[in-house]
């Protein structure tokens, strides 16, 4: 989230993209207000296929782990395509994630004329 932010700074329009889990918990714990008119910041999800979990602990780490691997490449792939598609946001160039998700290079591979920054900052 500092990255986004510091990134948004410097004019990158940012989607931060999260689990509807995780994206639950960042509403509980910050509100959306903290981006309120910042039309440049939007958040997006997309789902983790996991079974429901209560929202004040951390979800299993194997089973998240198997999910990712299964669940978010085709998630991901449409959400860019959705994005790419919108007039209300700019075309994405870039794709910045945590070092466990490699699905996304393959997302940037299909659908080409993207970078892939891995980090260890943000967690999809």
């Amino acid at each position: 989230m500092q990255l986004a932010k510091l990134l948004r700074y410097v004019e990158f329009h940012i989607t931060f993209v999260n689990t509807e889990f995780n994206h639950n918990r960042l509403v509980k714990s910050l509100s959306l207000d903290f981006v309120k008119g910042l039309p440049d910041f939007i958040f997006e999800t997309i789902p983790d296929r996991l079974p429901p979990s209560d929202l004040d602990t951390t979800q299993d780490v194997p089973p998240l782990c198997d999910a990712t691997r299964k669940n978010y490449y085709g998630p991901l792939k449409e959400l860019v395509l959705k994005l790419n598609n919108s007039p209300h946001v700019p075309f994405v160039s870039c794709i910045i994630v945590d070092g466990v998700m490699g699905f996304a290079g393959g997302v940037i591979e299909d659908l080409g004329s993207l970078s892939l920054w891995i980090c260890g900052i943000f967690v999809v």
